[in-house]
């Protein structure tokens, strides 16, 4: 039987859209305010793509840093996932749309949707994709453009949201490094607490969806914060377990950049220093799928993790899902 390889990132890049829309702008358009927003979010500006940018555009500006950062030429690329939930079309998927755009002509391609979880669901796919030999390599990027789907009329959910892109390159690593373990898990019953209800089989696009605003992110949001913090903590704790490591084992937190409280609450039941976690949400707001490899990205071009560093991912999100990670860097 062949020996399962080490998996683990060997290059990283990400990239979000120029203009930035803080709480100040937020307050002209809906009824809100800067205090209000910070206090109960953590958020004070987030990133929109122009008009002409799509979820690819996004997703081949970061690809791009992570083939640089890798030493290597899209064309040695033989897997690309995407995880989104917001596709440039229904279909083609935006990963074959990137594909064709990189000239990556020997790589598979597709898209994965498990909204904010959909990063670490991807990192898990890929890597046992290489670990088996299957692959080489694999470009996973988490991108998103939530501003597309999002109600600037509704007050209680368009401060949360943003747009950006994170993308890693996993290949082969010494054995020792890499990844760990993952804890990747669903709740359906609870899918109707955070959806997008129009434009699928269900309930496809009509004058009445539009008028109804059923194209418009719907977020339970008591409830979902309520499922947070309870995920962020059992999930944790799970793989942990699984790679044989304890809360006192941690290097680096990249939790799912949500809500500031809910990284808070996970801090405290981990009990880990403000240095031991990577918070961006008041740079980027939620941008679902981006939001893990933005923070990862960020923390790798600060210089925050060093060779040999435990390094643990959590996110959790529509589905409901969850999915969580260990790294060795």
């Amino acid at each position: 039987m062949n020996q399962l390889r080490s998996v683990g990132i060997i290059g990283t890049g990400k990239y979000v859209p120029e203009k930035i829309l803080t709480n100040s702008d937020l307050e002209k358009i809906v009824e809100t305010n800067d205090e209000w927003i910070v206090s109960r979010t953590g958020i004070r500006e987030r990133h929109i793509a122009a008009p002409h940018e799509a979820t690819s555009d996004l997703a081949y500006e970061a690809a791009l840093k992570a083939l640089e950062s890798a030493g290597m030429k899209a064309e040695d690329l033989e897997l690309i996932i995407i995880a989104t939930i917001t596709p440039d079309t229904s279909f083609p998927s935006t990963a074959c749309i990137l594909q064709d755009k990189l000239g990556a002509k020997s790589a598979a391609a597709f898209d994965l949707s498990a909204a904010c979880s959909g990063f670490v669901y991807s990192l898990a796919t890929a890597t046992s994709f290489i670990k088996t030999g299957m692959y080489n390599n694999a470009l996973v990027i988490g991108a998103d453009t939530l501003s597309r789907i999002t109600d600037y009329t509704d007050r209680n959910t368009c401060v949360l949201f943003g747009d950006g892109a994170g993308a890693v390159i996993l290949g082969e690593v010494p054995e020792g490094r890499g990844f760990q373990s993952f804890d990747l898990g669903a709740e359906g019953a609870g899918g109707t607490l955070l959806k997008l209800e129009a434009g699928g089989s269900r309930l496809p696009a009509s004058a009445q969806t539009i008028e109804d605003k059923k194209h418009f992110i719907y977020m339970n949001g008591r409830e979902v914060f309520k499922f947070a913090v309870r995920v962020m903590g059992t999930a944790t704790e799970r793989v942990l377990s699984k790679a044989g490591l304890g809360k006192e084992n941690i290097d680096l937190f990249v939790p799912h950049q949500a809500n500031i409280r809910i990284i808070q609450s996970a801090m405290q039941r981990l009990d880990l220093p403000e240095e031991k976690v990577v918070v961006n949400v008041d740079r980027y707001a939620n941008t679902s799928a981006a939001s893990i490899p933005l923070a990862l990205v960020e923390a790798a071009e600060e210089g925050r993790m060093k060779e040999g560093d435990t390094v643990l991912m959590v996110g959790f999100g529509g589905g409901l899902t969850w999915g969580a990670s260990v790294l060795i860097w």
